[in-house]
């Protein structure tokens, strides 16, 4: 959480953090600032003492919503700047960075780079603010970020957050099935009351469209994928494609709070009208995994131990898995989870390459979401849940809803 950032810093050998770049769709400046509308800004933070946000001055308001110390950019005058740097605009913005983080009494120590801007403009700055300042060392972390370490436990209101997203998305999952059975099959696939084609592209519009509608987007897109396309796992489906009856199709959507808050992530597997004999069988195989896995779930343990308990499942089933057949493309072909929060992907992996720091420790939010996939059979199964490891020990799944694999659909 927020409040172990200092110790993590320590731990870490930091002495402070700088994050540069918009205000939205900026997981690190987000979670420090709580977003708004900043085009550009650096938030420093000194381990220790609190975190200062570099903002300009046509954006003062949005930078004093987040209720931390600002500075406005305006204040160094950039003309004289320039001056002083012989016409260099690299020159000038370095010297400004000197004059920030030297009125925070950062002249020297291990500085932890963050943001998301484009990459080629910030490497050229901070190459040449480490040549200018060489008591200072510009660090990346890589995976033993200290703000992924603080921000994968959330606090109540995080969590509040993430269960919000999970409402809206269960809501607009069912409003996409009820859309989808309003429509009548013909000649084996949905079609509109003009009868032309009910399509993958006509779903996808739904869902941009209800998740709009509460507040929500979707940047990463969404998953709705079937037949061939639903055993790739991260296929994201033809949008030309005619919704066919029998066939297995993939819907894993994961959107965020507008502006690029909080993610939520859920899966379900469809088969419209009905379910082969072949599919029936794959959807309880991945059925069966899931509800193993989830009622094993403990507080404390090794995320990597629940893929190692899903190989074994899937396994057992006749199925090959990435443990045994790491290259494989069909069976089970990747981990069993993963972490949510404002990235969609992040912190505890689940892995069998990662390490004991990813545990299902309380205030955790991950997912569970077995598969198994079979392209060459023009079908895939993957069901996927999201859960939040309580303080008190439980683990409380923060969305219900239906885990039905067929449709039902009218015959025009």
């Amino acid at each position: 959480m927020k409040n172990d950032l200092d110790a993590l810093m320590q731990t870490n050998n930091l002495d402070a953090i700088l994050i540069t770049g918009p205000g939205q769709h900026n997981p690190a400046m987000v979670y420090m600032m709580g977003g708004g509308h900043l085009t550009n800004a650096d938030l420093v933070k000194k381990r220790g003492e609190g975190a200062v946000l570099f903002h300009y001055s046509m954006e003062r308001d949005e930078a004093a919503k987040s209720g931390l110390k600002t500075k406005n950019l305006g204040e160094y005058i950039l003309a004289d700047l320039l001056k002083q740097a012989g016409g260099d605009n690299l020159k000038a913005l370095v010297k400004r960075y000197q004059l920030m983080l030297g009125e925070l009494g950062i002249n020297s120590g291990r500085v932890a780079l963050y943001g998301r801007s484009e990459i080629g403009t910030n490497y050229a700055i901070f190459s040449a603010l480490q040549k200018e300042m060489p008591g200072l060392s510009l660090v990346g972390e890589f995976d033993n970020s200290v703000l992924m370490f603080a921000r994968m436990t959330k606090d109540d209101t995080e969590i509040e957050r993430i269960r919000k997203m999970g409402k809206i998305t269960t809501q607009v999952v069912g409003q996409v099935a009820d859309f989808i059975t309003s429509h009548s099959a013909k000649n084996g696939g949905l079609v509109n009351t003009n009868g032309k084609p009910l399509t993958i592209g006509d779903v996808k519009s739904r869902i941009d469209l209800g998740l709009a509608e509460r507040g929500a987007e979707n940047p990463e897109g969404t998953i709705f994928a079937m037949g061939r396309d639903a055993g790739v796992p991260h296929s994201t489906g033809n949008p030309t494609d005619q919704l066919m009856l029998g066939q297995t199709i993939v819907f894993d959507i994961y959107p965020c709070e507008a502006g690029g808050g909080y993610f939520y992530d859920f899966t379900r597997t469809w088969c419209l009208g009905y379910a082969p004999d072949e599919v029936l069988a794959l959807y309880e195989n991945v059925l069966s995994t899931y509800t193993k896995v989830t009622k094993e779930l403990q507080l404390g343990k090794p995320f990597k131990d629940y893929q190692e308990m899903t190989c074994e499942q899937f396994s057992a089933q006749g199925h090959p898995t990435i443990k045994e057949a790491p290259e494989t493309q069909q069976g089970y072909v990747h981990s069993i989870g993963h972490g949510i929060g404002l990235n969609i992907h992040e912190r505890p992996w689940s892995g069998i390459t990662s390490d004991e720091n990813n545990c299902l420790v309380p205030g955790v939010a991950f997912t569970i979401e077995p598969g198994l996939y079979y392209p060459d059979k023009n079908m895939g199964v993957r069901l996927e849940n999201s859960f939040w490891a309580r303080p008190d020990g439980t683990m409380e799944l923060l969305a219900d809803y239906p885990m039905d694999l067929v449709l039902p659909v009218k015959i025009a």
